[in-house]
């Protein structure tokens, strides 16, 4: 049966621009420097372009997904405790996507997006991908269905757990109290996650709650002396909105296009900087030299 329930990020927009309005004034205050209008603009550019996207592939996912809810293992039905069982089960199918987004270049693609801004402000939360349907992210998500979660369900669920991810966008918040820091994805989280320091690549890759990266061994905890440095490891270094959104897509062409036949594979599944003569670097090999470099200092301190 089809159930149509409202969209909660329709009714949270409006909180959204008003809590931007609310950064940006904080931000000229306190610290211009965390706002650059073009680069404002192109997140705007980003967040309008991936609700059109949306809107124009939405059909084809709910089609998919209730296809998949015809073979569900059990019924669940709408019980509250189903609401919260969903909404944790999603969580952790968001933690899968997103530490794979991370680590496959095809799913790198679309998510590259939402990193590409060098600045951490609430407007970043807006750069949202165009081609999330070409990534085929959406099949993190299709097992709830198979387990018995109504479609409906669980994209309720998952608005909510984008509209929580949206505040997390911030440096105008440092930390909350440490029970809250312990459970809770926060700004602090979310910062480490958003940075190319060394250090910090592919960590705290949680939606709402951080224990996910607790537990399989992904968490960082943000370092007060150690400023973090924003956006991709080779930065696009341009505002062009259609270049922003495409420009991973355009080398992952160039790449299978000119690698040998037994490689070409290789540039669409494995990690992001990975190359068949390993002439560049992915996340593990610039850890680890920092790693070492870390070790060798250690070394010569004692």
């Amino acid at each position: 049966m089809i159930v149509k329930l409202p969209n909660p990020v329709d009714y949270a927009v409006p909180i959204f621009v008003l809590m931007i309005l609310i950064e940006m004034i904080w931000a000229r205050r306190n610290a211009p420097e965390k706002y650059e209008p073009r680069d404002t603009l192109t997140s705007l550019g980003f967040g309008l372009g991936s609700t059109v996207a949306g809107a124009l592939t939405a059909g084809l996912v709910a089609s998919m997904f209730y296809w998949g809810y015809k073979y569900r293992l059990i019924e669940i039905g709408w019980a509250w405790w189903a609401w919260i069982a969903c909404f944790i089960i999603d969580d952790l199918a968001y933690y899968v996507f997103h530490r794979s987004a991370h680590r496959v270049r095809w799913f790198w693609a679309s998510h590259v997006n939402h990193h590409s801004s060098q600045h951490y402000n609430l407007s970043t939360a807006l750069r949202q991908s165009w081609t999330s349907f070409i990534a085929l992210g959406f099949i993190f998500r299709l097992p709830l269905v198979f387990i018995g979660f109504h479609p409906a369900m669980v994209f309720f669920c998952g608005a909510i757990n984008l509209i929580y991810q949206f505040w997390i966008h911030t440096e105008a918040i440092k930390r909350f109290p440490a029970w809250f820091e312990y459970v809770m994805n926060t700004p602090s989280h979310h910062r480490v996650h958003h940075a190319t320091n060394p250090r910090y690549l592919d960590s705290n890759y949680a939606g709402t709650f951080i224990i996910w990266d607790r537990m399989f061994g992904t968490f960082a905890a943000e370092n007060d002396e150690e400023q973090i440095r924003y956006g991709i490891v080779r930065q696009l270094g341009t505002f062009n909105l259609l270049y922003s959104v495409f420009h991973e897509w355009i080398a992952i062409a160039k790449d299978v296009w000119s690698a040998p036949w037994r490689y070409k594979l290789g540039y669409l599944w494995r990690p992001p900087g990975w190359s068949h003569d390993g002439s560049r670097d992915t996340s593990d090999s610039i850890k680890a030299r920092w790693n070492e470099r870390q070790q060798k200092a250690v070394t010569l301190a004692e």
